[in-house]
């Protein structure tokens, strides 16, 4: 007779569970190495689910895959998107047949348009005005203002929306609007906006507002998209103002925080990149409804785009939308071209630099070749991992040469660069491998010397409050930062 006994049981279901882990761990390993992916992550993926069994597993299959490669925020088919190409192809065709336009100070970007012309569908926009915003207050009151006067429409896109004094300023506003006949659609995310409760939710929808919630997280399903978030931050109104940046819908980004004041950076469009801010937010309506608004033409400003490029008018730009539905890392790449094109100086704003092996060499290299490299970051960061993470580059860069500077008073959660006095790239993407590979982001490419003056100056201004990071300095700091460093930077390829 054989006796049952917990004292062999468990040790055997304890043995096999184990061995499916390392049977998972390995076809999971196998599966990366054969989709070519980077052996980095390739390395650290199978190190979490070897060192971590079970849980490893688990923060794989939520956080370690890449649905640019599955196709599984797809966007062909689109009739819109198919016109923007024509409309992309065009203009490639304009410009092949009229070199001088790309000529004096805009031969040196050409090779970045044309780019940004292929890799996403980037029209060439010409604008009649940008008004820069440097921190949140006067950003948010900007807004406020243009949806005040609202006639027609407002599209409203945040990651972050909080049940707070801000946040429900602006959604009284909506709801007043909305009464008033005005179409209101608001897209939040659903993990930056986690405390928008169905209550809200279900007032607004009464006030005649489209609530749109970018891919719900249920934690009782299979969370394959959690670590796939929409971080763009846009608003149009009537089809004929635009804003983007960094700046969310929340109390902090308005009255700042216990550290000190909230610096970023919006700005404020009027001209044809309106048109390219409103195809990104219709775009990603498709995504959470599957359907595509009637009529939609109505919601763009009369514009005339087919010869615009012999006209050389106002200011040029292109909007750059990049994430997991687009064939190409569109902003990585347009942030490498614009380092690797520089010819005497590179300013950037992060709140977070974790960068991929690409962007950082063009960094470094670009320091090396005696280019003018400064990167600004908060002193104080507001996530623990990305804190260490990004001070585990420090070392690296200030040995190549760039010129490091932590800003003190408050926090700086612009995302912002500037080269060579020529050009400036503004929008919601963080110099970090999140931005580049997991989240849905928007920027601008401001190709005007106007504009880039106008950031520099405020990053210039900004400098007061930095202190610099000098080499000798920042080797002494202590082991267990160090050791911190180290860590969250073998975290960051994965998350």
């Amino acid at each position: 007779m054989i006796l049952f006994s917990w004292h062999t049981f468990w040790p055997a279901v304890s043995a096999i569970l184990y061995a499916m882990n390392m049977l998972i761990a390995l076809y999971a390993s196998v599966s990366m190495i054969l989709r070519k992916q980077d052996p980095v992550k390739t390395l650290s993926w199978t190190a979490v689910m070897v060192l971590l069994p079970y849980l490893g597993i688990i923060l794989y299959l939520t956080f370690g895959q890449n649905y640019r490669k599955k196709k599984m925020f797809s966007r062909k088919g689109l009739a819109d998107l198919k016109t923007r190409q024509e409309i992309c192809a065009d203009e490639k065709d304009a410009l092949d047949s009229f070199p001088e336009f790309l000529s004096g100070d805009m031969a040196q970007y050409r090779k970045l348009i044309y780019q940004n012309l292929r890799n996403s569908y980037s029209l060439i926009d010409f604008n009649n005005e940008i008004e820069f915003f440097f921190d949140g207050k006067s950003a948010l009151d900007s807004m406020y203002d243009a949806m005040l006067r609202a006639e027609h429409h407002i599209h409203l896109q945040t990651y972050i929306l909080e049940d707070d004094r801000i946040g429900n300023k602006f959604i009284s506003l909506l709801m007043e609007k909305a009464k008033s006949g005005v179409e209101v659609r608001l897209m939040y995310d659903d993990v930056g906006s986690g405390g928008i409760g169905k209550s809200l939710r279900k007032q607004m929808r009464a006030a005649g507002i489209e609530v749109l919630v970018f891919s719900p997280v249920h934690f009782f399903m299979p969370m394959s998209k959690i670590n796939y978030r929409n971080h763009r931050k846009v608003l149009v109104v009537d089809g004929e103002t635009g804003y983007l940046g960094g700046v969310n819908i929340a109390d902090r980004y308005y009255y700042g925080t216990e550290a000190g004041p909230w610096r970023d950076t919006q700005i404020k469009v009027k001209g044809e990149s309106v048109f390219s801010l409103q195809a990104s937010f219709l775009l990603d309506r498709y995504f959470v409804l599957n359907h595509r608004l009637h009529n939609s033409r109505k919601y763009y400003p009369d514009i005339k785009i087919g010869k615009k490029v012999l006209q050389g008018r106002d200011i040029l730009s292109q909007i750059i939308s990049s994430g997991p539905d687009s064939d190409w890392a569109g902003i990585m790449q347009c942030f490498f071209t614009a380092i690797t094109c520089a010819q005497s100086r590179i300013y950037i704003v992060t709140p977070y630099f974790t960068p991929n092996a690409t962007i950082l060499n063009a960094v470094k290299v670009a320091a090396l070749g005696n280019i003018d490299v400064r990167l600004m970051i908060p002193q104080r960061g507001d996530s623990r991992m990305a804190h260490y993470g990004t001070r585990s580059y420090i070392t690296e860069l200030l040995e190549a040469g760039v010129k490091i500077y932590l800003f003190k008073e408050g926090f700086n959660h612009s995302k912002v660069i500037s080269v060579d006095g020529n050009m400036a790239i503004i929008g919601s993407a963080n110099m970090d491998q999140r931005s580049f590979e997991h989240n849905f982001e928007v920027m601008s490419v401001l190709y005007d010397k106007g504009c880039s003056a106008k950031v520099e100056k405020q990053f210039v201004e900004d400098l007061a409050l930095c202190e610099k990071v000098e080499l000798e300095s920042w080797k002494k700091r202590g082991v267990g930062q160090k050791i911190s460093e180290s860590f969250f930077r073998l975290l960051s390829p994965l998350i």
